[in-house]
């Protein structure tokens, strides 16, 4: 089983939202109905980046990273053709 660390983008504000879930299919659905309250005012939103972890532990880590400034960072010089485009 994988833990997902994924990064969504709001097409209504251009920020991003950083977290992680063992179903990222699910999760991307409860974001796209305006069930998850820390996403609900900032839809639509489109998932941009994502990561597969072998355990959980790993994952939150590496949430938690992602949602530093550097992490942020990383995320931006990841996505740097993308966020051009």
């Amino acid at each position: 089983m994988f833990y997902y660390i994924y990064v969504l983008k709001s097409e209504k504000d251009g920020q991003f939202y950083t977290g992680y879930s063992k179903n990222l299919k699910e999760r991307i659905r409860l974001h796209d109905e305006g069930k998850v309250l820390s996403t609900k005012n900032r839809r639509p939103l489109k998932l941009v980046y994502f990561e597969g972890c072998l355990n959980q532990q790993d994952a939150t880590h590496r949430e938690k990273y992602l949602k530093t400034s550097w992490g942020k960072r990383y995320i931006k010089n990841r996505l740097k053709n993308y966020l051009i485009g």
